[in-house]
């Protein structure tokens, strides 16, 4: 049951900063905690359709954006990341620019390499880590 009030919880909030980051063009809610926004479009993994969901890129690496699969902690992989693995086609809103993506889970040794990165942008990261058995994803997004 608490799983089910989260994820409404997450739609409903999620909504609102869509709402608001659309709205303004990214420039108001395009950064949480120092990091840019991303707006996140995936195909749904069973309806086909464009799910929408609001992220941040805690690493960026030249063109390429970094987005942790975390869903706080949960023991679950959030929708977005299930979605994005069975169709890696993306499209990606951020800084006022829309652009089509292509996702990657990063391999072991990239996330070693980019786990540090992405504590030291935002150490929350860290703790969603230790509330899961699950080891959370990393997902590097390319221009394709």
């Amino acid at each position: 049951m608490l799983s089910n009030v989260k994820d409404r919880i997450a739609y409903v909030v999620t909504a609102i900063h869509q709402a608001i980051f659309d709205a303004s063009g990214g420039a108001v809610l395009g950064r949480t905690a120092g990091m840019p926004v991303v707006k996140l479009t995936t195909t749904g993994r069973k309806s086909g359709r464009a799910r929408t969901t609001m992220l941040t890129s805690p690493v960026q690496q030249g063109d390429d954006l970094v987005l942790v699969a975390s869903w706080g902690g949960d023991d679950r992989h959030p929708q977005w990341f299930q979605n994005l693995v069975a169709n890696p086609d993306v499209e990606v809103t951020s800084g006022g620019a829309t652009r089509k993506m292509r996702a990657r889970v990063a391999t072991n040794d990239e996330k070693a390499a980019l786990w540090p990165k992405v504590v030291a942008a935002y150490s929350g990261y860290a703790g969603y880590q230790k509330r899961t058995e699950r080891d959370i994803p990393l997902v590097i997004l390319s221009a394709r």
